[in-house]
């Protein structure tokens, strides 16, 4: 099968070339415009996710052989969670080469982070078909070793250090409420609010995912009790 040179240039922003290159194009098209002969990745999602986890299982029981399962728990879903994929998808400018429906592709589909996520895991599940488990991880460790390198602090995120914080004063954990919700809805602008027991509040607004104008939210209230101190 020929491979076109938009993949062909993906292909070496991956750091990985396919023997099989109808691998790449089944990980690369989305549910909206598949057919019987032409799949989706779904599949290939499901499998790239397991591939994922056990290579960053792996390298982080490998890389801190003192760390408790506490400790490599929050580690593992910093690393494996569908914002840290899609954050690595647009590194690599996978959405560019994604393939999609005429109305998925309107709405945006190409930047929305559930597709890139997903995208990102079928890539890595065709890898590992194309190639085997070693090829795969090799991908992977390439992919993620800045992220694997600095992991505690992606791990304790700021919603995790408030929290931490108003338990540790007596409190009930922060709550977060949506104050407004603006825009597309492949590029939501959320305004949200944090809010503590004793009165302290602070918010963010932003586009993006709900979780992460949440994580600005509590940076900002953490940010306020440090300067309070």
């Amino acid at each position: 099968m020929k491979i076109s040179a938009e993949l062909r240039a993906f292909s070496e922003r991956l750091g990985y070339e396919f023997s099989r290159p109808e691998l790449l194009q089944r990980a690369l098209t989305h549910g909206s415009i598949s057919t019987a002969t032409r799949p989706d990745n779904q599949r290939l999602e499901f499998l790239g996710d397991r591939v994922l986890g056990l290579t960053i299982a792996e390298a982080l029981f490998k890389t801190d052989r003192a760390a408790t399962e506490g400790q490599l728990a929050p580690r593992y879903n910093a690393l494996v969670k569908g914002e840290t994929c899609a954050a690595i998808a647009r590194e690599i400018g996978l959405g560019d080469v994604l393939k999609l429906g005429r109305s998925e592709m309107l709405s945006g589909g190409r930047r929305k982070e559930a597709l890139l996520a997903d995208a990102m895991e079928a890539v890595l599940a065709a890898i590992y078909l194309d190639a085997g488990l070693e090829a795969a991880r090799g991908v992977i460790l390439r992919l993620w070793a800045d992220r694997l390198k600095n992991v505690d602090d992606d791990a304790r995120d700021a919603k995790t250090a408030l929290q931490e914080w108003a338990q540790a004063q007596g409190m009930q954990p922060p709550r977060y409420v949506q104050i407004a919700r603006n825009g597309p809805d492949h590029a939501p602008e959320f305004e949200i609010a944090v809010r503590l027991d004793d009165g302290r509040e602070a918010m963010a607004r932003g586009t993006g995912t709900k979780r992460s104008i949440e994580q600005a939210a509590a940076q900002a209230l953490l940010d306020q009790i440090e300067g309070s101190t």
